[in-house]
């Protein structure tokens, strides 16, 4: 779970996936990847794991999405990886993708779909138009053979490693190169349909997100000829 300036949220987040967890009776850790907050965060999350064991806080110095991501997972130590944000996770998704992933025949990395067939997505109607674009392009430029990147995802971390290892870029596109990169590899991928519930307003702006994403997808380009 990375998180920057979440304060307000984050004892809310971690107690119920924490709670929810214990619940099912399955040993686990949550990690929560602080990246560069000014809010008290970091505080507040080591304050955090006092009362909850398997909560382990790391800490990077610059605010980047992607990279805190691939920290989390590269310094995980179980063999099945969900990745949660702060304000958007849901169990739910945890129970059906699991045991899929953990199934050496299924797919390596299950990705929780907001586009997918008997998906819910509630956020804005711009914001599911954009999704919709960067979809597009990813399937007809770069192959994608599933309908998002972003989001809730569950990962055989043994088969995703290398993978994630080789990755290059950061902030938005870090969960994209590496379904990419692991669907090159010719591991398999999969995908089923969430409903998208977010807990708080999204911090970044479409208009400032779009050119963003131009110019991350003309260094996803370059970023895929480095090979695991």
């Amino acid at each position: 779970m990375p998180v920057f300036n979440e304060a307000a949220i984050l004892a809310m987040s971690v107690g119920e996936v924490v709670d929810g967890l214990r619940s099912r009776g399955t040993a686990f850790e949550l990690i929560v990847v602080e990246n560069g907050s000014t809010d008290g965060t970091l505080d507040l999350a080591r304050s955090l794991t006092v009362a909850r064991p398997e909560l382990r806080v790391e800490t990077m110095p610059r605010a980047d999405y992607g990279l805190a991501l691939r920290h989390g997972l590269l310094t995980a130590t179980g063999e099945i990886v969900v990745n949660f944000d702060c304000d958007y996770y849901d169990l739910g998704f945890l129970d059906l993708a699991v045991p899929r992933v953990a199934d050496p025949a299924g797919p390596a990395v299950l990705v929780g779909s907001k586009r997918a067939p008997g998906s819910d997505d509630t956020r804005a109607l711009l914001r599911r138009f954009v999704t919709a674009v960067f979809s597009t392009v990813l399937r007809v430029g770069y192959g994608l053979e599933v309908s998002d990147t972003h989001g809730m995802k569950a990962m055989r971390r043994s088969d995703v490693l290398a993978a994630a290892s080789a990755c290059r870029l950061g902030a938005d596109l870090f969960d994209t190169e590496l379904i990419l990169r692991v669907q090159r590899s010719g591991l398999p991928i999969a995908e089923i349909p969430v409903a998208v519930e977010e807990r708080r307003p999204a911090r970044t702006s479409i208009m400032r997100r779009v050119p963003r994403t131009l110019v991350g997808l003309v260094r996803l380009r370059r970023a895929l000829r480095v090979r695991a």
